[in-house]
């Protein structure tokens, strides 16, 4: 409570631009940082949702699934390399976005805040660069779940059928607002958890000899084959070799990690926001430890990175060529595939709905900022930005492309633009963040009374930054071994896209980047007052738990 104080005085404080006199405030309306009649949307996601969705909102088929094709191309210690140094920059860019969303719960999330503290035009070309890989992304997943099917449907007539009903059943969940995309991923996030964490246990009583054959597996397969797969680019040279086969297995790692910041985007539809949210953050370090590292580690006991059953070396996207899978079919467990199989097509088919509502909620966001067309900006009563959520749906239709051969191509470029893309995101939040934490500085506020700051702050907003701009600049170095024109367009042609956004939104609004005296860190952005309310204590252990939970 002191802190909230704190908090809460310090922005209703008058101060000076140099000496603190008074609180700066961008009233140009070509910024649009007051858009409180305009915003509609309500704040219908609780607790229990917020930390959920932070929890496994986005955990998909790239942990699942994908986690083999890691296996096979760098090995079971590339791999955890790999999925360890993606997932601290993918930690650092939610510090980082958390930090400021606490700061400013309000719709347009880190695309806005782009604009307003470090320049327009880069909060412009954010938001479309995070629009569409996050647009993109939805029939990725929808796909993904349709192959999921096939598991138990082999008859390829029917696959045009099943896209048609995920494709309305993830457009009619957002459409029927919030609340229900809220307890839809509640749902979903718990079949997610029990998977992961019984196929862990599993997976670690079969390593140890406690399935039916009793085999004993250790880490035997780090012995032989090996704990480094090589990349085969450079064979005469094993360790670059091994090196690039690391480097490799970046681009499926983040693909893994996409879409964790979903909990900071809904900020501006959730119940006591700084709250819930710094909370959700907190816990997220947790999340990628036990989950993906953890994951990535068990996998690697249990199958070699040369088994010929492998994702990638069969091409067949259903649990049955999940490593986890394959482990758990070599001990004599029969049952458990097609229980492994229904869950990870409710993670698919969760991730392909999550990413819907992201694409949704930043484009309304940027309607708002005036960056989108007005009419985006419509809300029904019960505060759903319809026409922003129908403009993002028609995206998840893309996925029929995947059900025509000769549209394949072009669907697997959208798969790597997605991907990629993100590493634009998580570059942007960091680098926001970094002018954020300089003007609050400037303008004498303490970032520490914030209601969520990491201590770490701006160290890791630093290491986030360099990485990502690592990975964007070397995410398809392989081409350049075995050139192709389409393998070259596919991991960089999101590079000059930004640059056109940026430039071209720069060039004809001619903006600027602020100064740190000229930040605003007051206009629209409510205070505690007026989004938090008391948390009620636990009254018994039943809510103490839940307590602890959620």
């Amino acid at each position: 409570m002191e802190n909230e104080k704190t908090e809460h005085e310090k922005r209703e404080s008058s101060s000076n631009l140099e000496k603190g006199d008074h609180v700066v405030a961008q009233t140009n309306p070509q910024f649009h940082f007051d858009v409180h009649d305009l915003d509609r949307v309500q704040r219908r996601l609780k607790q229990r949702h917020v930390q959920m969705i932070a929890i496994a909102g986005t955990i998909g088929t790239g942990l699942f699934l994908g986690s083999g094709g890691a296996l096979e191309a760098a090995g079971p210690l590339g791999a955890l390399i790999a999925y360890a140094l993606v997932g601290t920059v993918a930690y650092s860019s939610l510090c980082a976005v958390g930090e400021m969303s606490t700061w400013a719960p309000i719709s347009g999330t880190f695309p806005h805040f782009a604009a307003r503290w470090v320049d327009p035009a880069l909060g412009f070309a954010t938001g479309w660069n995070y629009f569409y890989t996050n647009a993109i992304s939805t029939p990725v997943e929808i796909t993904a779940a349709v192959i999921l099917l096939t598991f138990w449907d082999h008859n390829s007539k029917h696959i045009s059928l099943y896209t048609a009903i995920l494709c309305v059943l993830v457009c009619m969940i957002n459409i029927f607002g919030v609340r229900y995309f809220g307890e839809s991923e509640f749902i979903f996030a718990i079949i997610k958890l029990t998977l992961i964490i019984g196929l862990l246990l599993v997976g670690l009583i079969v390593d140890l000899g406690g399935g039916p054959q009793g085999d004993r597996i250790g880490f035997r397969y780090w012995k032989n084959p090996g704990a480094i797969a090589g990349s085969g680019l450079e064979p005469k040279h094993i360790g670059l070799d091994r090196f690039l086969a690391i480097l490799s297995v970046i681009v499926q790692a983040a693909f893994s990690f996409q879409g964790m910041e979903l909990v900071v985007i809904a900020a501006s539809e959730t119940e006591s926001p700084r709250r819930n949210i710094a909370k959700a953050v907190r816990r997220v370090f947790y999340r990628i430890l036990v989950f993906y590292i953890l994951g990535i580690l068990m996998i690697g006991m249990l199958v070699a990175y040369n088994d010929k059953d492998l994702l990638f070396l069969q091409g067949n996207n259903t649990a049955a060529k999940s490593p986890f899978v394959i482990a758990i079919n070599r001990a004599g467990i029969k049952v458990l595939p097609h229980i492994v199989n229904g869950a990870i097509f409710t993670s698919a088919f969760s991730a392909g709905n999550s990413f819907l509502f992201c694409s949704s909620r930043v484009l309304y966001g940027l309607a708002l900022r005036g960056q989108a067309p007005k009419v985006l900006t419509y809300c029904t009563k019960k505060g759903l930005p319809l026409y922003a959520v129908l403009v993002a749906s028609a995206f998840s239709f893309l996925s029929f492309m995947s059900v025509s051969s000769g549209s394949n191509r072009v669907f697997g470029w959208f798969v790597n633009l997605s991907t990629t893309g993100g590493f634009t995101s998580w570059f942007v939040m960091n680098v926001t963040y970094i002018f954020f934490r300089r003007g609050l500085l400037a303008q004498g506020y303490d970032p520490t009374t914030n209601s969520y700051h990491n201590r770490f702050q701006p160290y890791i907003a630093y290491w986030g930054a360099g990485w990502t701009l690592f990975f964007i600049l070397i995410n398809g170095f392989s081409v350049f071994w075995k050139f192709t024109a389409a393998g070259f367009l596919t991991a960089y042609i999101n590079i000059p896209i930004f640059v056109v956004l940026y430039f071209g939104y720069k060039i004809v609004f001619r903006t600027k980047f602020w100064k740190p005296l000229e930040m605003d860190f007051v206009t629209g952005i409510p205070t505690l007052e007026e989004t938090e309310t008391p948390e009620k204590p636990p009254k018994n252990l039943g809510e103490r738990i839940a307590n602890i939970i959620f």
